[in-house]
């Protein structure tokens, strides 16, 4: 079994930060991506400091590997864990080709998107299909928008796209609407209109949506497409050693990123609802790798 200090699980913008102060410790580190994630789409990042004109998410994921080859101490395994157990002392990550153990672990493994499917569905991701609003809401002016949901955070978010521009139409996406009469009414009010329907094809290229069709027969013609289905936070590895999940499903971590589990912490979008930014996963791999580096101290190097 290879054996490190610890093992920091999604190599994302959480997971890369964590192994790199890791490495600034002179830590052992193993740092395990399976090249899945949020981080992998064609998005653009324009809301990190230092990129003017923005940067690619996967260029952002290379300079950070990049960065970490400058250091020995951080190997690189191109694996996913598929199991998690702690035997005395050490953590134990396991996949279909191996077993590696360490004293502490950082879980960065990030969420699933509900994007909606619909043939070639991935090549839009990023580029003219979006999740966030904080983050490509202000590429939208002037665009024609369909915000895809069912839900009042739906509407909520067709609301708010008002600010970049005023062609908005809401899509259900579902054959139910569990938008209530206060939000309909508000999106009334707003003429956005309301389609109870769902995708059945897109007409597009390379990537960017030219429009929808839609089941009923309906035709949408529109620039990007909002998708607001919501997001499952990848939570196995945590409750298989036992770690605590809030109410709302993420993993719970205090301002230390701490799980409930002692030499357990948690980055990125993995420990919370909202906030999900590149420069908030930065911070919090940062501070998991400060607290997993403390508590490998011995007792006589710690302040306490």
């Amino acid at each position: 079994m290879q054996e490190y200090e610890v093992l920091v699980i999604g190599g994302g913008p959480a997971g890369l930060s964590a192994a790199l102060y890791l490495a600034r410790y002179d830590r052992h580190v193993a740092l395990f991506d399976a090249g899945q994630g949020r981080s992998t789409w064609h998005q653009v990042t324009h809301n990190y400091l230092g990129f003017p004109g923005g940067i690619p998410a996967r260029e952002l994921r290379r300079l950070g590997y990049e960065q970490l080859a400058e250091y020995p101490q951080v190997e690189i395994l191109r694996h996913k864990v598929e199991k998690l157990r702690r035997e005395g002392p050490v953590f134990i990550a396991s996949g279909q080709s191996d077993e590696w153990c360490g004293r502490a672990v950082i879980l960065c493994t990030g969420v699933i998107d509900h994007y909606p499917h619909f043939e070639g569905w991935d090549e839009y991701v990023g580029r003219s299909m979006f999740w966030c609003i904080t983050c490509d809401g202000y590429a939208s002016k002037g665009k024609r928008v369909v915000v895809a949901g069912n839900v009042n955070a739906t509407a909520s978010v067709a609301l708010q796209m008002q600010r970049f521009t005023p062609h908005i139409t809401l899509l259900t996406n579902s054959e139910d609407n569990l938008i209530d009469e206060r939000f309909m009414e508000r999106l009334a009010a707003a003429r956005i209109s309301v389609f109870r329907d769902k995708i059945e094809q897109v007409e597009g290229e390379g990537g960017y949506l030219r429009a929808l069709h839609l089941r009923g027969g309906s035709r949408l013609e529109l620039d990007h497409l909002y998708s607001h289905h919501g997001s499952t936070p990848q939570t196995e590895l945590a409750e298989q050693v036992g770690v605590a999940l809030a109410e709302n499903g993420f993993i719970h971590v205090d301002n230390e990123q701490k799980t409930t589990v002692p030499g357990v912490y948690a980055a990125g979008d993995v420990t919370r609802l909202h906030a999900h930014q590149i420069s908030t996963a930065v911070h919090e791999g940062g501070m998991a790798a400060s607290a997993a580096n403390y508590y490998l101290y011995t007792p006589d190097l710690k302040d306490e």
